[in-house]
């Protein structure tokens, strides 16, 4: 299971452990985005500290309609303790969970500050 907590401004964030190029682990808080159906995006700034592989161009459409280019790298991140090999998109916000990442999990929120995130992988609950 993984837990984590909902700020003042309602974000349910949790903890993620990213792999670095040297093989240390750089602990990180993502936001759970349900709207994202990526696996994991990351600043420009944090893929360059942790030196990240470059795999390809991604294409998405946002929101509003617009189309959107971005870089995309591989990563081994710790999810609910196993290392996985996952692309990350690089995105100028917050690291940001998206829904493949979470593909198998139930996502369960108390939406309040303070409230609780938890993760559980299905058949687990």
């Amino acid at each position: 299971m993984i837990t984590g907590a909902v700020t003042a401004e309602f974000e349910p964030i949790i903890p993620l452990s990213i792999r670095r190029f040297d093989g240390k682990l750089l602990p990180q808080q993502a936001i759970v985005d349900t709207g994202f159906n990526g696996w994991l995006s990351l600043p420009s700034e944090l893929i360059t500290q942790l030196n990240l592989t470059w795999k390809r161009r991604g294409r998405a459409i946002l929101g509003d309609g617009s189309a959107c280019i971005f870089e995309v790298y591989e990563a081994v991140v710790v999810w609910d303790g196993i290392l996985l090999t996952i692309p990350v998109d690089e995105a100028d916000s917050e690291p940001l969970v998206g829904m493949s990442l979470m593909e198998g999990y139930q996502l369960t929120m108390q939406v309040f500050e303070g409230g609780r995130v938890e993760l559980c992988k299905v058949g687990e609950v």
